[in-house]
């Protein structure tokens, strides 16, 4: 990058906008990044009007250039005539289990201690949500040292129910730091 381009990029970075906040969501974001969905002339505009979201965008780039993490998606496989298995994500780096407690269900995240981007997303104690199909978040929160991160379950519905109900497909992200 050349140095006039440097500094214009850090000049629309560093600007001040007094009430600045993230305006596109990192779905948006990524999409735009891999191709598959270019942004709109409002989102466009957003992301030129707001140097919080254009951080962030800089922020997906520059990971996504690292090969670094950023979100898996699972789902739902089969019904299952007992209680709710274990889903992984598609690339096995992420598992959910489903425990039914005294107290009502929780839900444990857990990453797969042998993937490559585990010790990097331990070190770093990234900031994870799990959301279902609908973009409601099932958990959100850090590792903890084993890898794992439980809370209680969020939904008056049991796990299996509130999943088919709500496409049966869940996703994993990586959130921004604040």
């Amino acid at each position: 990058m050349n140095l006039d381009a440097r500094l214009r990029e850090r000049l629309l970075l560093a600007r001040a906008v007094p009430g600045d906040r993230l305006l596109l969501a990192d779905a948006t974001l990524l999409a735009a990044l891999d191709g598959t969905r270019p942004l709109s002339p409002g989102e466009l505009a957003a992301l030129k009007d707001s140097p919080a979201t254009l951080r962030r965008f800089r922020h997906l780039a520059l990971a996504r250039r690292r090969g670094a993490w950023q979100s898996s998606t699972g789902m739902l496989r089969a019904a299952d005539s007992g209680g709710l298995p274990a889903l992984a994500t598609d690339d096995g780096l992420w598992t959910l289990h489903f425990l039914d407690g005294e107290s009502g269900w929780r839900v444990v995240l857990a990453l797969d201690a042998a993937a490559p981007v585990a010790a990097g997303l331990l070190r770093e104690r990234t900031l994870l949500r799990v959301t279902d199909g609908a973009g409601a978040t099932l958990l959100q929160g850090r590792l903890d040292a084993d890898g794992e991160c439980e809370q209680a379950w969020p939904f008056a519905a049991p796990p299996g129910e509130h999943l088919q109900r709500h496409g049966a497909t869940f996703a994993v992200t990586a959130l921004a730091a604040p």
